[in-house]
């Protein structure tokens, strides 16, 4: 297989699990996002005042003063703005001249706070936070304040302690060596500070001050809403793909392909025509197009291998309920309507169904012809089959040989040399021989059956058996050296990607009934 075929089928699978686990997806989507609405709609309304504060450049100031001017600037050096902005944040005092001002505590102004730097610009940002909007514009704006006056304080208590400094130098010289050059100096320098002192406003300033906020910071109902939704959508998908690896059951056609690892010989849809009673068809004998299915299974098992001839054919499951009954019996009515004498035997003498579904007695059947108490011909019952060809209905006969009465050892007869008997009989004088047997993977009474036969038919309903189940059949299949001719799919809907094996929509019919099955509930005895 090919890189863009691969593709194509990982993109199918995936499409195909998204169509079969949409309610999951869908689930999980709306309830997260009315999990985050109904959580965002309860809680209490946070409302976020904010102040911009522009740190300048300090070149400035010590140009204007005089004093040698710093080689960097808080843009062109990350770590100036960082130390202003944990200045900012920490600030010694600030909260508590705040929470004095506001009515607060310290820890309540302080944890109200965030500070964050304005892209790499010298502005940085206080945020306050309150349940009152009004109150958070207070606490930002004079916190703010109360950070710039108690900077400004500090940096001219500096600015005053070096003045006073250079002062005192000054007045340990004597008047001949302040006007030498070192005083000169220390006298320029004296002035500088005096400049600076007079310029200090510590170090920042208020570019924007916070207004009272108009709308919540938080909750946000649309992003909460919108991100519910998103982790509902995440959840769904995971979850979809969760339950598609682990349910195990085969719920496509291409499921049973691959697990089987047959050819898929035809497609049975839903269907209240394949349904009917035998009575009931009789009755309105016009064919409709779920019937042309089964001859068109037996077309292709006369023609599965030209080199060796189909003549008896087992029909199996892998557990009860899938349907093999229903394809037998319409199997070997199409072969027998297309003038192919056709010998129909219901094996399944522990749960046996062919009687019933044509209304005739159960005895003389299989169990006495292989406990040779009648002759096959004496246990054979000719059932009339109406068809209509072409406008007109006319009338054929399908001998049935149903399963007799119950025996307490069905595996013993049907391994007897009397089962071969009977099928070496059957091949002299019938064209087909159709067998309906137990599921394979419950009972063994149609193992031996196997390699008596020319080809065996596997019925599987889809959605039904698991995967483990058809592989264990397969490779008992494969251990008996049997020749499986292919898979037949059972209770496929007529509508979407799963309906177009039977006919392409030509009969123009669709079906809404369950899955068409003649086995009966009971337990295996």
């Amino acid at each position: 297989m090919n890189a863009a075929a691969s593709e194509h089928l990982d993109l199918e699978r995936v499409l195909t699990v998204l169509r079969r686990r949409w309610w999951v997806i869908l689930l999980f989507t709306v309830l997260a996002a009315a999990a985050a609405f109904a959580f965002s709609k309860h809680e209490t309304k946070q409302y976020t005042a904010t102040t911009s504060v522009l740190f300048p450049n300090p070149q400035l100031q010590q140009q204007a003063s005089g004093l040698q001017v710093l080689p960097t600037s808080p843009t062109e050096d990350p770590t100036i703005m960082a130390t202003n902005l944990q200045l900012l944040s920490s600030q010694a005092g600030v909260a508590s001249a705040t929470a004095r001002q506001v009515g607060l505590s310290a820890a309540a102004v302080h944890s109200a706070i965030s500070v964050s730097q304005e892209g790499q610009t010298s502005v940085a940002l206080v945020s306050a936070t309150s349940t009152s909007p009004s109150l958070a514009a207070r606490i930002a704006n004079r916190y703010v304040h109360n950070f710039i006056a108690i900077q400004t304080a500090q940096q001219r208590a500096q600015v005053r302690q070096a003045l006073t400094l250079v002062e005192r130098q000054l007045g340990a010289m004597s008047l001949q060596q302040q006007a030498g050059t070192n005083g000169q100096s220390l006298v320029d320098r004296a002035e500088s500070l005096r400049i600076l002192a007079r310029l200090q406003n510590g170090g920042a300033q208020v570019v924007k001050p916070a207004s009272v906020p108009t709308s919540p910071s938080s909750p946000q109902l649309s992003r909460n809403t919108a991100l519910g939704l998103l982790v509902g959508l995440l959840l769904g998908l995971v979850l979809a793909f969760l339950l598609e690896r682990f349910d195990r059951r085969m719920k496509t056609v291409d499921d049973l392909e691959e697990t089987y690892r047959l050819p898929l010989l035809s497609i049975v849809p839903l269907s209240k025509s394949l349904a009917k009673t035998y009575q009931e068809r009789q009755a309105s004998p016009a064919h409709h197009g779920e019937h042309e299915v089964f001859r068109m299974l037996r077309a292709y098992l006369r023609y599965f291998n030209v080199d060796r001839k189909i003549n008896s054919v087992l029909v199996a499951s892998a557990a009860p309920g899938d349907g093999k009954t229903t394809v037998a019996h319409n199997l070997a009515e199409a072969a027998q309507e297309t003038g192919t004498k056709t010998l129909l035997i219901d094996a399944d003498m522990r749960r046996p169904a062919i009687a019933a579904y044509y209304g005739i007695s159960q005895v003389p059947g299989l169990s006495e012809v292989l406990s040779h108490h009648v002759q096959p011909l004496d246990a054979i019952h000719s059932i009339p089959i109406a068809t209509r060809v072409n406008g007109s209905v006319s009338e054929v006969a399908l001998d049935v040989l149903v399963a007799g009465m119950s025996p307490p050892n069905p595996a013993e007869l049907i391994e007897s040399n009397a089962m071969s008997d009977l099928l070496s009989w059957a091949a002299e004088h019938y064209d087909l021989v159709v067998i309906d047997t137990p599921p394979l993977s419950v009972v063994s009474d149609a193992i031996p059956l196997v390699a008596k036969v020319d080809g065996v038919v596997i019925v599987s309903a889809l959605g039904k058996n698991s995967r483990d189940a058809a592989a264990f059949l397969r490779e008992r299949m494969s251990s008996m050296s049997a020749t499986l001719l292919g898979v037949v799919a059972n209770g496929v809907k007529a509508k979407g990607k799963q309906g177009y094996g039977y006919g392409y929509g030509y009969y123009g019919q669709e079906s809404d009934s369950s899955l068409v099955t003649l086995d009966r509930p009971q337990s295996v005895k």
